[in-house]
This record gives C-alpha cells, structure tokens and sequence, in this order.
C-alpha cells in the first residue's frame, strides 16, 4: 500500500482550503482515507487538561442518538479518551508512529505536532498492513495535520470547544488568553514547555515567551488575588510586558514599563504581580533575569539543583517608583532552567519535594516534565488546588544556527522514552 506524497499534499491542501473552517479537519483525513483505502480515519486534538484526547465528530442531529456518548454542543460531539498509558499515549510521549494489528484491521496512530507542541493524534484503521513508505507519508501528513489546525481555529471556536473538558468561568478565559499559542517549542539551541495547573478560583498565573532571531525573551507571572480581578491584574501585567518587548526595550525597561502601568492602572495600592523575567543571547547562551518578588529559577547543571542567585526587586506594580536591577548566569548545554510561581511551593503543595520531581523528571521531553511536576502537585495538593502551579522548563543545547532535526513535526532524539509497559 503505497502514497504518492507530492500528489497527496496537494489534494490536502485544495480540500483544507475549499472546505469552512470547521469542515477542514474533516475534509483532510477524509482524502487521505480514500487515497488508503482505510476504512476510518479520524483526528483526536490534545485535551486542555494535556491528561487526554479528545475525538471530534459532526453528528447529524436525526442520527445522534446511534453515536457513542459525549460531550454535545448542537450537533457536535467530542468523546474524551483519557491517557492510560496505551499506544495514543506512547505515540505523542515518544513522537513516533504505531502501528498495530488487529482483527479488525491495522491501525495507524500518528502524532499531530509542530514543533515539539502536541496538537492531537491521527488515527486510520487499514484493511491491510501499510508498507514503511506510506506508514512515512502518514507521518508526514499528519505533520500537515497540524498547520490545518493551526490555520482553521483562527476562524471557529470548534477546536477551543472540544478540547474543553471541564468548562471555564469569566477569569480562566481571560487567563487562558494570556498564554501563548503554543506551550512547546523546539528550536535549534533549546526546547522550552510551559504549563499552568490552575487553581478552584484562578490565582491570575501567567507564562509567556517569544523568539527573535537571536534572542529568547521569556516570562512567568503571578498577579496577587484570586478571580476576575487576579486575572484583570495579569492582564495589564502580560499585555504591558509584551508592548514594552515589541518596542525593543531591553530587559530593566520592560519591568520598569510594566511597574509603572500595573501601578498607574491596576487600582488598589497593594496590587502587584511578582515575576521572573529572562532574556536569552542564544549565540552566547549568556541569560539574562529579573526577579520582581518572586521564587528564584532553579539550575539543574549536572544533576546538581541550585536557584539561580539574582539581585532581589520588589513585585511589579507595588511600588511606582521602584528600579528594577538584572542578574546573569551563562547557560551550558544539557543546563536545565526551571521558574514555578509559588503555587508549586506553598500551601498543601509544600508538602512535594520538587528537587526530588525535577530528577525524576531529568530525562524526560520538557513537554512530559511538566506535567509530571503537575501531576505531583495535584497528588500532594489537589484534587482541586488552592493556588494555581505553573512552571517553565528550558533545556539549553547551545549551537545557535545549528538547524534543528525536526521530523514530522518534533525532533524524535530528546523525545521522552517510552512509558514502562
């Protein structure tokens, strides 16, 4: 069983682009299953819990009724398949594509991923085993997959609605908009993975990153309070970073910015957000951080986990006045660079020994590191936390301008081992 790639692509593309954008997906894996013969093609996005997938159909509302359960939102069904260590979980841990025989078929489980970010799964059921070739061109389509995605939820809230488990109140929708497109991104000289575990009533925590050519510009926030007004606070705090940053202002300026906006504009004198923010010269690896009132990052060099010493700052916004004084530590390949908010710490969840979890973590993708940190964090403080944990994880490899080797989507060489079977 063979697939003509460039042939395929280019069908792909014209029935992504012909169809609405909530028909796009649907219209791509119905191509492909018909160039393979296969007798069910469907795509699986990535739950927002990152504990789960999610499968997306279009039931006609006459036929709903003789569907499997699920979740419904007019004629839309999303089914919730939760992580349980089998082949969908080992497909996205390790990024690469499973086949599996079976009476009923051979079936083809292929991640959905840009640039290290799990987007979802593709997942074909064949009437016959697929040769190496097209089991490659499965990779690479859904490697397409993905920018399909990418592109089309610009236009619906399709994708957004079926990666909703658990439905989100005023504050967890304004925070979630303040978090980046992409949680994961691998490039030539890092791989950097944020993740936010949040709160009952949202703690107003925040990461942030951006890429230039030659720079790393990174964040990880936490606005006082709980609620709406926490998530407002955060607001003003990620939206005045990031103006201060698309204006070229260095690291001092961009703090000083955002100190004066959370304290002209946030309203009560004992609003603030605590902060870290860094700057990477990728060509130098040298790292440049602010620590506004908040935990120090943490080095692991070697096995060895030390916070990084910084000169001490008050939070943002606490003091109109205030200046704002950096610190440097020059990264070296294989370093790994963590910054929590204090919702990993404090609270039930001091009761973890995160030194513990960041070396039981060591060898895992940082994309998998961070949720397992969160993972503990709910075992010692959850179910339901009192403080939102969010965490950063950047692995330094150094050698900036080196390509990255990417493959369908992820660099499979410090992709995380397979679970234990």
């Amino acid at each position: 069983m063979e697939v003509s790639g460039t042939s395929m692509m280019a069908v792909i593309l014209s029935a992504a682009e012909d169809a609405a954008p909530v028909d796009a997906v649907e219209a791509v894996t119905r191509e492909l299953g018909k160039a393979l013969n296969a007798r069910s093609v469907s795509f699986l996005i990535a739950d927002l819990s990152g504990r789960a997938l999610v499968r997306l159909a279009h039931i006609p509302l006459a036929d709903a009724a003789d569907d499997e359960a699920g979740r419904r939102g007019g004629d839309e069904v999303a089914t919730v398949l939760p992580f349980d260590g089998g082949p969908q979980e080992q497909a996205l841990r390790t990024q690469t594509t499973q086949v599996l025989g079976a009476d009923g078929g051979w079936t083809v489980l292929a991640p959905v991923t840009e640039r290290g970010e799990v987007i979802g799964l593709l997942e074909l059921v064949l009437p016959a085993v697929p040769d190496a070739r097209s089991v490659s061109e499965i990779g690479r389509v859904a490697h397409l997959l993905g920018f399909v995605v990418i592109a089309n939820r610009r236009h619906t809230d399709l994708f957004e609605w079926g990666q909703r488990t658990t439905p989100f109140d005023l504050s967890a929708e304004i925070q979630r908009r303040l978090l980046p497109a992409a949680f994961t991104c691998e490039a030539g000289a890092f791989t950097l993975s944020g993740w936010l575990e949040p709160a009952a009533s949202i703690g107003g925590d925040t990461f942030d990153y951006a890429l230039a050519r030659d720079v790393l510009h990174f964040s990880v926030t936490d606005a006082m309070s709980h609620g709406v007004a926490s998530a407002l606070t955060a607001t003003l705090g990620v939206g005045s970073l990031r103006n201060a940053r698309r204006r070229g202002l260095d690291l001092v300026e961009q703090a000083s910015t955002a100190n004066a906006a959370i304290a002209e504009h946030a309203g009560p004198r004992s609003t603030f957000i605590t902060a870290v923010l860094g700057r990477i010269d990728l060509a130098t690896g040298v790292c440049t951080l602010i620590n506004a009132g908040h935990l120090p990052p943490l080095l692991i060099r070697g096995g060895a986990i030390e916070p990084v010493v910084l000169p001490r700052n008050f939070p943002l916004g606490m003091l109109a006045d205030a200046t704002f004084t950096s610190g440097e530590v020059r990264l070296q390949p294989g370093d790994r660079l963590v910054v929590v908010t204090d919702g990993m710490r404090e609270r039930r969840a001091a009761q973890l020994d995160l030194d513990a979890e960041l070396r039981r973590a060591a060898g895992l993708h940082p994309r998998e590191a961070t949720r397992a940190l969160a993972d503990a964090v709910l075992k010692v403080a959850g179910p339901t936390l009192a403080d939102d944990a969010t965490l950063l994880i950047l692995d330094w490899y150094g050698q900036h301008g080196h390509l990255r080797r990417g493959r369908a989507g992820a660099d499979q060489a410090i992709a995380s081992q397979p679970l234990p079977g």
